[in-house]
């Protein structure tokens, strides 16, 4: 593979080129969006590199939400992908349980409760209107699909629609939806886990997600930080891959300093699915609070109100250096990760890519 000009040249698998036609990106990767990691900044050096840039969009308004998306179009071109959260948001729980089992960290933090922090809200008809508005090449949900009516109104943009899976019955149900591409997200995925249908289930490796085949491209998340990683995903029959840890390194994410020291050392390899920073299980590094109260407990906060009681003891332990109170969102093969600029990461990955399909065709 080569750069030509501002064009990326190479040759990939026939799969690949079908996600490449489908989206209009150079290379096949998706930027993933990293709510509170990911940004204008992040999104337009992905683009830059060839890959597909994405706009996190859940933890902000939709008059921010038009603002990024101007300032993306205003510096890079290529294919953006705007993505939302299909959550169904509960009226506001009980949170004494949950404030008393935290009492004793305000108190040694010497901090009282803040504000509310700001919601993760599902996608509904006020984002849509700025979809229809900015017409983004892609749109991406994670928890399941809008409402059909929602859903309707994004398609009727002529947006490629984009989902992610957690099991092989949520592949299924997607693709007979009409997803136009779906986002395979394994068990080595970093941050939220995107199930939605039936009960909480043990997270699928990507592995087992992707024996299941269906009529539409799949693009594979989890663990993927190097061109190894990506040629092997391609090779086991994904169209594309999602990376997102191996962008929390570059100066363009918007991570803590604390949260950044921990990336490319042993411990980021200690890891597990927690529900006390937002009251859902995700991925994440152990810090101080999960050691401390177990990485699952029945008095956090339905999602995504748990966080509510977090953000002062988190933002009190980050001012300090610390990562206590922390989300700290990794994927398997953070250890692997090293600083390097987002687009040349991009490059970088796509190149050695290509190198590793080439020996494994001959």
């Amino acid at each position: 593979m080569w750069a030509n000009g501002s064009r990326i040249v190479a040759r990939w698998p026939a799969a690949s080129d079908a996600f490449l036609a489908l989206t209009g990106a150079q290379v096949p990767i998706v930027q993933a969006p990293m709510a509170g990691a990911g940004g204008v900044a992040l999104a337009i050096a992905a683009m830059k590199g060839g890959a597909v840039g994405s706009l996190p969009a859940a933890t902000i308004s939709a008059e921010q939400l038009r603002a990024q998306i101007g300032e993306v179009r205003g510096v890079a071109s290529g294919p953006l992908n705007i993505n939302f959260f299909c959550h169904h948001l509960p009226e506001p729980p009980d949170e004494s349980a949950w404030r008393a089992l935290l009492a004793p960290y305000y108190a040694q933090e010497g901090v009282g409760e803040g504000p509310p922090a700001p919601l993760r809200r599902p996608f509904d008809a006020a984002m849509c209107a700025i979809i229809e508005e900015a017409r983004p090449q892609i749109v991406s949900f994670h928890f399941g699909l809008p409402e059909a009516g929602l859903l309707a109104r994004v398609r009727a943009t002529g947006a490629v629609v984009l989902a992610s899976a957690t099991t092989r019955e949520e592949v299924r149900f997607l693709a007979a939806r009409g997803c136009d591409a779906i986002i395979l997200q394994g068990a080595e995925a970093g941050g939220h886990s995107g199930w939605f249908l039936g009960e909480r289930h043990e997270p699928t490796p990507l592995a087992e997600l992707l024996r299941e085949r269906v009529d539409v491209p799949v693009i594979a998340a989890g663990g993927i930080v190097d061109g190894a990683d990506m040629a092997a995903a391609l090779q086991a029959g994904a169209s594309a891959v999602q990376i997102g840890t191996a962008y929390l390194a570059t100066p363009q994410s918007l991570i803590a300093p604390p949260f950044r020291a921990l990336l490319g050392t042993d411990a980021a390899t200690d890891a597990a699915f927690t529900n006390l920073f937002s009251g859902r299980e995700a991925r994440g590094i152990r810090n101080r609070l999960m050691r401390e109260l177990g990485a699952i407990r029945a008095e956090a906060p339905a999602f995504p109100y748990a966080s509510n009681a977090i953000t002062p003891l988190r933002a009190t332990a980050e001012a300090a250096g610390r990562n206590d109170y922390s989300s700290l969102w990794v994927g398997a093969g953070a250890t692997r990760v090293r600083p390097q600029d987002a687009e040349a990461l991009t490059r970088a990955i796509a190149q050695d890519a290509q190198a590793h399909l080439e020996t494994m065709n001959g």
